[in-house]
């Protein structure tokens, strides 16, 4: 069986202010249906459709603070079930 996965995976040093332009690049995005990642050495296009799992993780302590989030999606249906999330600026 040929394996046909494709993998995109950026790490770098940035201020707020261009992490949440890319935040907001994705939220377009995410919103048009099509997600295109790239850097110097890879490339990926994703079509995400349908219902998205949403994952959020988040600790702070002395030393380091966190924040991951991941979104999720299976080409076919998902069996998972909708849930209300809040987030806040305050």
């Amino acid at each position: 069986m040929k394996n046909d996965e494709k993998k995109f995976r950026h790490e770098s040093l940035q201020d707020r202010e261009t992490i949440a332009d890319l935040l907001s690049s994705l939220q377009q995005g995410l919103s048009q249906g099509v997600l295109k990642f790239s850097d110097e050495d890879n490339a990926i296009t994703m079509k995400p459709s349908g219902l998205l799992n949403l994952a959020i993780k988040a600790s702070n302590n002395a030393e380091l603070n966190v924040l991951d989030v991941r979104i999720s999606w299976q080409a076919s249906g998902s069996k998972k079930t909708k849930k209300a999330i809040k987030l806040s600026t305050k």
